[in-house]
């Protein structure tokens, strides 16, 4: 199955320099973590990502199913990683599935820092029985979703499959970055969504590992991201 692809840009909301990078903590032999608190009139979020984590999980969201995704983005990508937010999901889970995205893309952002050392690009293509996702994604300062997943049911238990694209729209803008998704194959929407979550996970670990070979360098032949 080839999908169609929606293609969406940083929103003009969002400044590319909105949140200022530290050097990389990985330069003086530190994890690269980060906690990010994230408060608004509709939702509470609390974030903590270490990078160079074992793939521990505690997600909290009073969303079951984003709770169960964040749980593949920890695992298969060996990140620690807490999550707890309150929101008005007594409305629906809009407002606090994109808030989780933002506060998550903002804490990537942070722990990588001034991104010195990492091998930036990364890609992956997962299986999860009938359905196959490919992901490609690139840190490179620059927030751009090329989305292809065609799901086909509105909803997986009581998630709204529409949910999906604006977690990563969230994230990318936040964590400025390049990401594709394409969908190979797949016709269960469950098998499609973990799918991509697992393929996302393992190119961002490919993406945020170190390069011994580039050392101190900023992996740009600009000279900075």
């Amino acid at each position: 199955m080839v999908s169609s692809v929606s293609q969406v840009s940083a929103s003009s909301d969002v400044s590319p320099n909105a949140i200022k990078p530290a050097a990389n903590p990985a330069a003086n032999g530190s994890n690269r973590m980060a906690s990010v608190s994230r408060t608004t009139k509709e939702t509470d979020v609390q974030v903590t990502l270490n990078v160079d984590g074992t793939g521990k999980c505690t997600a909290d969201t009073g969303i079951p199913f984003l709770d169960h995704m964040l749980h593949q983005i920890a695992s298969h990508g060996l990140f620690d990683l807490e999550v707890r937010a309150t929101g008005d999901i007594e409305i629906d889970d809009h407002h606090t599935n994109e808030d989780v995205g933002i506060t998550l893309g903002m804490a990537l952002h942070q722990a990588l820092g001034d991104r010195k050392g990492i091998s930036r690009f990364g890609h992956f293509v997962a299986p999860l029985d009938e359905a196959l996702v490919q992901i490609s994604l690139d840190f490179s300062g620059r927030p751009h979703l090329s989305y292809g997943l065609d799901i086909p049911t509105q909803r997986v238990g009581t998630y709204d499959t529409q949910l999906v694209r604006e977690f990563f729209v969230a994230i990318i803008n936040h964590a400025q970055m390049t990401l594709h998704i394409r969908q190979l194959n797949g016709i269960n929407s469950h098998h499609i969504i973990e799918a991509t979550f697992k393929a996302f996970a393992r190119a961002m670990r490919m993406a945020t590992e170190t390069d011994p070979r580039r050392a101190e360098t900023i992996p740009s032949s600009k000279g900075v991201i």
